[in-house]
């Protein structure tokens, strides 16, 4: 097995006890880089294809089921890659629809640099927030699928210039 292979299982098996229990795996793919009110960026591009899984759920919020995750993504073009992990709630909106708002930490491989740059972004720090939302559609008991934003910044927690980053896409989700 390759080694990224065992360190995510690891990390999975680390995160989330009873991840044998844990109720989605996820893929999907996002456009790299949207250039959003919320961000400075709009250098990098491509796809970011990504996998993951949300575990059971280990309580409530206002109703909504909270629900641990973690994923990783890859670029298509070769720019930043990066690994999260948060916790999400899922809110019923209805005939089978959704609203899942999400927060976590993510880890990248682009530039931590604290400077523009014009080839890249320079997220000023190694580790990220990584705050997304997500509409969906249950499809039938095992499938669903929704549009997702992946947002990530520090917070201008190491410093003013905070250009960070939105992703937009899908994600099929399959429960286990």
């Amino acid at each position: 097995m390759k080694p990224a292979a065992i360190l995510c299982a690891v990390i999975v098996t680390a995160a989330f006890p009873g991840s044998a229990r844990a109720s989605e795996l996820f893929a999907g793919f996002h456009v790299h880089d949207v250039k959003t009110p919320l961000d400075k960026a709009g250098i990098e591009s491509g796809v970011d294809l990504s996998l993951g899984f949300r575990s059971n759920s280990i309580g409530h919020l206002w109703g909504g089921a909270l629900r641990p995750y973690i994923f990783g993504a890859i670029n298509s073009a070769g720019n930043t890659d990066y690994a999260a992990a948060g916790i999400s709630a899922t809110f019923p909106l209805g005939h089978q629809w959704y609203f899942r708002p999400g927060i976590g930490l993510a880890i990248h491989n682009g530039s931590a640099g604290k400077y523009f740059r014009t080839d890249k972004i320079a997220f000023g720090s190694r580790v990220l927030f990584e705050p997304e939302v997500g509409i969906g559609l249950h499809l039938n008991r095992s499938f669903s699928v929704e549009a997702s934003w992946v947002h990530m910044s520090h917070g201008q927690l190491a410093g003013k210039e905070n250009p960070g980053i939105d992703n937009l896409g899908m994600r099929l989700n399959l429960a286990l």
